[in-house]
């Protein structure tokens, strides 16, 4: 009889564990009131089959909210809509709690600033090709998100022809991010939240070149550092009234760096470049479409190098680098490159049209910390897998990829997943 209640005890307790291990758990704060935010739609997207909906709720009084996990053995992201923006948190294996953390939304804020507007270009043969880049800082006190239809504007060349458009917020990965043309021609905005933190906007275009362009940024911002980078096969040559400092580095030795500090809305920043030429294939400063991003290739160069941040920039030197403050943005490229997975990312054509997604469904982001913390390499890794089968979803739906162009792709990232959360798992 003893042993009868013993043995009922534990199959209880397992039970009982059993039924958490299926509830995930958690709060969403507000970041700019420090209080609940009660009333938040909170939905649970599975990861383990592309992106679906598994659950949905709304968050209580004290900003908690409880989902039943439909496979509590595969990764999933919580979502949080506050105000019309979205906010999201990784959920892996095993996590129980999750803690989302939103902001209060207005169309303008003080303390928005562009710390960095690059520009990079190569050419072939009679295309010239380019890559525009732009660092956007929020320290908006309260800390609120800037959110209207034209969140960030930017003029490209005369004739350009977009390849494709990304952002990336502090702590998540690039996604695509279709530009909208505006009324002036060749104006464009991104529709995009500005979360506190900074915000990446990379776009990379293509047009027609006869050997030489003269191109007019129309800086519609003042920037801490307008940048032009580009071949030293090419030549560059500033407009009048443009003042532009020549900088050699030494960790990029075929490229031409020249760089405008503190600039101003309306400062001349035009310049003429000529000549044909192009990046060696390891250079991180890979200059007009051959950036990767996300593990995508924009255009013809090689995939497969390491264009993580930080990555790529080779062994440290003793000499004074004038450059490491701008380093970040001069290497433009902000993306992640997957082991497995990066294979059906290279493949992507610039043909291929980028979705134009909604505000609420552009961003996947982690809270921007108010401390520098250490990358976690296997939640980057998480979250670009996650954005890339979201991706090869909406593709196959729409009928751009053929069923076995699908199923190769969606087998490598599968696998690619699995020795993600593995590594994840260990290293916990």
């Amino acid at each position: 009889m003893k042993l009868s209640l013993k043995f009922i005890a534990v199959l209880l307790l397992a039970i009982s564990a059993f039924a958490s291990a299926q509830t995930l758990t958690g709060t969403v704060t507000n970041g700019t009131t420090g209080k609940p935010a009660a009333g938040d739609e909170v939905v649970l997207l599975s990861l383990g089959q592309g992106m679906e909906e598994a659950g949905r709720t709304t968050a209580d009084a004290k900003g908690s909210f409880s989902l039943k996990l439909d496979d509590a053995t595969g990764p999933h992201l919580v979502r949080a809509i506050h105000q019309g923006v979205t906010y999201h948190r990784m959920a892996p294996p095993g996590t129980t709690s999750v803690e989302v953390q939103v902001y209060d939304v207005a169309k303008k804020l003080e303390g928005v600033s562009v710390t960095a507007d690059v520009m990079r270009f190569q050419a072939q043969g009679n295309e010239l090709q380019g890559i525009r880049l732009f660092a956007v800082n929020n320290v908006s006190d309260p800390p609120r998100t800037q959110m209207n239809d034209q969140n960030l504007e930017f003029y490209l060349p005369e004739g350009s022809q977009i390849d494709q458009a990304m952002a990336m917020t502090a702590g998540g990965q690039p996604i695509n991010s279709a530009p909208v043309p505006q009324k002036e021609k060749n104006r464009y905005a991104f529709v995009f939240p500005l979360r506190p933190g900074e915000t990446q906007f990379q776009v990379s275009y293509h047009l027609p070149y006869s050997g030489e362009a003269s191109i007019n940024p129309k800086s519609i911002y003042g920037a801490q550092h307008f940048v032009v980078v580009l071949p030293k096969a090419m030549q560059f040559s500033p407009e009048p009234g443009a003042n532009f400092q020549s900088m050699q580095d030494p960790r990029q030795a075929d490229a031409i760096v020249q760089v405008a500090s503190n600039t101003t809305v309306g400062q001349p920043l035009a310049f003429k470049i000529s000549g044909t030429g192009t990046m060696s294939e390891g250079d991180e400063s890979q200059g007009g479409g051959a950036s990767p991003v996300g593990g995508a290739q924009t255009s013809g160069s090689a995939a497969g190098r390491d264009s993580r941040p930080g990555g790529g920039l080779g062994p440290p030197i003793d000499a004074p680098d004038p450059l490491e403050k701008y380093r970040w943005y001069i290497l433009g490229g902000f993306g992640v490159v997957l082991a497995g997975g990066a294979v059906y990312i290279a493949k992507r054509s610039r043909s291929v049209a980028v979705p134009d997604f909604g505000p609420v469904d552009v961003e996947v982001s982690e809270v921007p910390p108010t401390k520098p913390k250490p990358i976690d390499r296997s939640a980057m890794l998480l979250e670009a897998l996650k954005e890339e089968m979201f991706q090869l979803e909406v593709e196959h739906k729409q009928g751009r990829i053929s069923q076995q162009e699908y199923q190769r792709a969606k087998s490598a990232l599968d696998q690619t997943l699995e020795r993600a959360l593995k590594r994840a798992t260990v290293s916990s």
